[in-house]
């Protein structure tokens, strides 16, 4: 057991009140990033199989349990309701075998009322108080606007790119573990792009459904002249509200409650940004699966559906249905092809590493 995290680090399985975790003095990170930026992510699924993971299991749990014993981290905060239900298996196995769980979970009703007192109990349980973490609220929200400023320029002038909307976006979950150091970098990164000049697009397209697990789907899309300038989940990881209390930020944030409760807030951005069509991604063995059928008889327009199981590049069949979709919606607007933007790309991946003048800060 290798034990690289540092002693004040927490590890997270999915988007959770960070406010309260910094506030308690410890540093968050976010399991699903670390498992999908490793060099041998595949063989992290692998290391779960050969400890009897089934073949027909979620690769993200998988890679996460992976992680956990590669890395040796202590705690873990669990995720009780509001998250799939392999992962609540996942938090026993971790139990049973040593892996401290802080509990938490995102009551259904989405009351504020009840998400304050769940917010409580969590506060509680890492030895600080919802006061203090409203106050840390304050911090994150400075930094989150630097992300909402990069979102913006992703879909009104062009100025940023798919893959760098995906980057910064996914990187809120839990600010690298050191607020200050994303903020200056993120800061840097939009005064960079502020100078580039504003780019047209002929293909706008929205990514819903969570991150890929495939490496490389913004970069494929990017030199197919498709533009992706909507990401939903990485969107909402950045808490895009305007809100005064944490517990009214949590139960605007859309993840974890019904498909219903997320497809006001895609309706909207479909209308705000002018999409033409949308991508929906699936993970294989995942029970949002049967969300589909629920998108695709509440959105009034085109919906290319993608699914992928194990860390990797995307396979040639799955390019050329995205290709294919692409024009297919060019053919129904009437354009023509477009050149594709300039400006930089990070890395190919969903969280990391970094990318040309992106460093996150160590941890261990």
């Amino acid at each position: 057991m290798k034990e690289r995290f540092a002693p004040d680090v927490i590890g997270i399985t999915s988007t959770v009140p960070i406010e309260i975790i910094y506030s308690s003095g410890l540093r968050p990170v976010d399991l699903n990033n670390v498992f999908i930026r490793d060099k041998e992510a595949a063989g992290l699924v692998g290391k779960a199989e050969g400890r009897g993971f089934p073949l027909n299991m979620c690769a993200w749990v998988k890679g996460i349990y992976a992680v956990v014993k590669e890395e040796g981290l202590k705690r873990v905060v669990g995720v009780t309701e509001g998250d799939c239900s392999p992962t609540h298996a996942l938090f026993s196995l971790l139990k049973s075998e040593g892996t401290e769980i802080v509990e938490f979970r995102y009551p259904g009703s989405r009351k504020k009322e009840e998400v304050e007192q769940e917010l409580k109990h969590f506060a509680r349980g890492l030895g600080t108080t919802l006061a203090a973490a409203e106050r840390m609220k304050e911090r994150l929200d400075e930094v989150r606007r630097v992300v909402w400023a990069i979102d913006d320029l992703t879909w009104r002038t062009g100025q940023v790119t798919s893959v760098e909307n995906h980057y910064w976006c996914i990187n809120t979950s839990d600010f690298w573990g050191d607020p200050e150091a994303f903020e200056t970098q993120a800061s840097a990164f939009l005064n960079e792009v502020r100078k580039r000049p504003p780019s047209s697009s002929d293909l706008r397209l929205g990514f819903i459904g969570i991150p890929p697990i495939v490496s490389n789907l913004y970069q494929v899309a990017q030199s197919l002249s498709i533009d992706i300038v909507f990401n939903e989940f990485q969107r909402q990881f950045s808490m895009p509200y305007q809100t005064s209390t944490l517990a009214e930020q949590y139960s605007l944030y859309t993840y974890p409650y019904d498909v219903s409760f997320r497809l006001k807030d895609i309706k909207t951005e479909v209308e705000r940004r002018r999409l033409d069509g949308i991508i929906h991604y699936v993970q294989s063995f995942c029970h949002r699966h049967l969300e589909d059928k629920i998108i695709r008889q509440n959105l009034a327009l085109p919906i290319l559906t993608l699914e992928f199981d194990r860390p990797g590049e995307m396979d040639a069949r799955s390019r050329t249905r995205l290709e294919a979709f692409g024009e297919m919606l060019r053919q129904k607007k009437g354009g023509g092809r477009r050149q594709r933007r300039p400006g930089a790309c990070p890395p190919h991946h969903t969280g990391g590493p970094q990318g040309p003048g992106v460093r996150e800060p160590a941890l261990r």
